[in-house]
């Protein structure tokens, strides 16, 4: 659901606040080094300052976000910090150093943005990929989660901005740990919650502990089952910084990584990622056992066929979806496997989903057709979108 993002915490700063400025770097506004006497707050909100080397993924966007590494020439970060989708060659990005000042950081600028068109629907898709100028070959990249199954436990955040509400952006990375809080206890803070696209991490509590205005865009990430470090969720919005019982929101990328990683095959390439133009249908439709039941999308007003690269975003109420056969149907019959019996126990699909339709007209009917093709666990579809 769209939301006033820069009325809320997570707002890109342009400008420092309360801190005194030294200057800038690559466009960015910086914070003034710390007094000798130690006087200073060293926190993203409640964090410590992060070491030379420690997440050689994070770089610093010159509008006065954050952002990883997706891949040694494209950056992730936040939807709500860039323009739209196209050509662009105004952002600076630095990367390389804690310190923005150090002398040996990496500059790039970008040449190419996209923004998914998801972005502007309701549910207000918050990520954005950036195309740099050229390769950093010497970092670490950060890849995203693809599944839920890191999407729990104590994650990492990391940044340059305020270290207080309303404070000033900093002049040296700092980090701290958040943890994870259910959706259902987020909702109780943040009524227009999408569960199945954010995930929630902070001090319920007590507060003390968060990103703050100026780290929108940034990861927050965590130790996969190897021990390598992998992208959870996307600095995005939230009330205050750091208060009790008000936790950060954060895009959820397991919910997207088959999106970003369609969008990103062909960033900035002879062909501009599609746009598209996205249907949905959220009624619910109850799921039983041994059955089959179809959720229709009727699409019009659509030139030509649909994209190589098209998004079928999936909602599904269920408590063992290893039950569950899905499909997406096109006009003319032909059918598009998504899910065959995969997921064992798991509870719930919420899932996108990248397939090429350019072999089918994209106006017509189209279904996604659910098969329960076991007994005692049901559910119902919760809704689905199709981009083309």
């Amino acid at each position: 659901m769209t939301r006033l993002r820069s009325a809320l915490r997570r707002a890109a700063l342009v400008t420092v606040g309360a801190a005194a400025v030294l200057g800038t770097v690559a466009g960015q506004a910086v914070a003034a080094p710390p007094s000798p006497d130690g006087d200073v707050q060293p926190q993203v909100v409640g964090g410590t300052r992060a070491a030379q080397g420690e997440f050689p993924f994070m770089v610093r966007l010159s509008m006065g976000c954050g952002g990883a590494l997706y891949t040694q020439d494209i950056v992730l970060t936040a939807g709500h910090c860039v323009d739209g989708t196209g050509a662009d060659t105004s952002i600076g990005v630095t990367a390389g150093v804690v310190d923005l000042q150090d002398t040996s950081r990496i500059t790039r600028t970008s040449t190419y943005v996209y923004r998914p068109p998801g972005y502007d629907n309701p549910s207000g898709d918050d990520w954005a990929l950036i195309k740099l100028n050229s390769p950093i070959t010497t970092l670490a990249t950060l890849p995203v989660a693809t599944t839920t199954a890191f999407d729990s436990g104590t994650f990492t955040v990391a940044g340059w901005g305020a270290a207080t509400e309303g404070g000033g952006q900093q002049r040296y990375l700092l980090k701290a740990q958040v943890p994870f809080i259910t959706d259902s206890q987020c909702q109780s803070a943040y009524s227009d919650l999408v569960p199945a696209e954010e995930i929630c991490a902070g001090n319920w509590d007590n507060g003390g502990v968060d990103t703050c205005q100026g780290d929108s865009g940034g990861p927050m990430f965590r130790r996969d089952s190897a021990n390598a470090w992998v992208q959870v969720g996307i600095v995005s919005w939230g009330i205050g910084c750091a208060r009790p019982e008000n936790p950060g929101v954060y895009t959820q990328t397991s919910f997207f990584s088959s999106a970003i990683a369609a969008a990103a095959a062909n960033l900035g390439g002879t062909t501009p990622p599609p746009t598209g133009t996205t249907f949905e249908n959220q009624t619910n439709y109850t799921i039983n056992d041994n059955s089959t039941v179809s959720s229709p999308i009727a699409v019009s007003g659509v030139t030509g066929a649909a994209s190589s690269t098209a998004g079928i975003e999936v909602h599904i109420v269920h408590t063992y979806i290893g039950d569950l056969v899905v499909d997406l149907v096109a006009p003319d019959g032909t059918v598009y496997n998504l899910l065959n019996r995969s997921g064992g126990s798991t509870d719930n699909v919420n899932q996108t989903f990248t397939k090429n339709l350019s072999s089918e007209t994209a106006n017509g009917t189209w279904n996604l057709r659910v098969r329960d093709a076991a007994s005692q666990d049901v559910g119902y579809i919760d809704g689905w979108k199709l981009t083309l």
